[in-house]
């Protein structure tokens, strides 16, 4: 169904877990370059920012809670932005392990994926020779033999502890259809209730592909399924992103962006900054007459609990 509201929420993925440091000299993993392109991109149109956190020195994947502590009190000073915590973590950690960094801290939402899947980047490590750190290539290459795993007994245990206990509202993201019917048993087995966010991911090896007919099907399934109880985003990875960005907005959905998403700003052009694509996304959803949602706006939209009840 068509969303009540007429503001689009932008989202930014600011650092992620997919691209390493050799792909582009702007993805960020130094606390305060975290923070820095954080609060620029919430001061370029985001009213919502998605994190993850890196070990400092390589910029290796990290969910050691203080690494988030590191640049999250430095981007609610600055920011009014909506804090939104991956719990996707590394492909080898646990959900216990996950969901700690949130757990520390109770941000105001947190990504939950809805499904097991293979999730894999190992093409992108034939696309380089020479790497800044030693883990980035074999990090890269392995990723062909993992599962990420989010089974139902990993999914309940995130919305007790997260939901019930802390009041978090989670981002569900849905690689593929079947993600859709998950969420849709879990909420009739009242482990979510309605309304919910849910985030449509496309392009990413394992996950449905990056074709406006997904889109499409992905949307009417959503409708049937959860009626106007829902609210929705789409993220395109790599080259979908601007495209689908624009395409979900003219059907009544918010938009994600990001270096975690994507390392570019058009094609074959390295983007300088996170606040570089939010910037681009919102001057075109500007132009075609769209309104762009502010943090306290997007919290109205989504259903948060508030930024004074963080504990960061």
């Amino acid at each position: 169904m068509s969303r009540k509201n007429k503001k689009i929420i932008i989202t930014c993925a600011i650092t992620g877990a997919i691209h390493t440091p050799t792909m582009s000299d702007a993805l960020p993993y130094k606390p305060e370059d975290i923070a820095r392109q954080a609060i620029d991109a919430a001061e370029a149109g985001a009213a919502v920012l998605h994190l993850h956190a890196r070990h400092p020195e390589n910029g290796s994947v990290s969910i050691n809670p203080d690494h988030f502590m590191q640049f999250l009190p430095q981007i609610k000073a600055a920011t009014n932005a909506v804090v939104n915590l991956s719990t996707g973590g590394s492909l080898t950690n646990t959900m216990e392990e996950r969901i700690a960094p949130a757990q520390r801290v109770s941000p105001e939402m947190t990504s939950l994926n809805m499904g097991s899947m293979n999730f894999s980047m190992h093409p992108l490590a034939d696309r380089y020779k020479d790497w800044k750190f030693d883990w980035e290539e074999a990090y890269l290459r392995n990723s062909d033999s993992y599962i990420f795993r989010n089974t139902f007994r990993d999914i309940a245990f995130s919305a007790k502890e997260l939901g019930e206990k802390h009041h978090i509202k989670f981002e569900h993201e849905c690689y593929d259809v079947g993600h859709l019917y998950n969420l849709k048993f879990c909420m009739d087995v009242g482990m979510f209730k309605a309304p919910v966010f849910i985030q449509f991911i496309f392009g990413i090896l394992g996950g449905i592909g990056a074709d406006i007919e997904n889109l499409v099907f992905m949307k009417r399934t959503a409708d049937r399924l959860f009626g106007d109880q829902y609210q929705w985003s789409v993220l395109g990875a790599g080259a979908a992103q601007i495209n689908f960005a624009t395409t979900a907005a003219t059907m009544g959905g918010h938009v994600r962006v990001g270096l975690e998403d994507s390392l570019f700003i058009s094609r074959g052009k390295l983007a300088t900054s996170n606040a570089e694509q939010v910037t681009k996304i919102r001057r075109i959803l500007e132009d075609l007459g769209h309104e762009i949602a502010t943090p306290d706006e997007a919290r109205e939209i989504l259903g948060l609990k508030g930024a004074d009840k963080v504990t960061f």
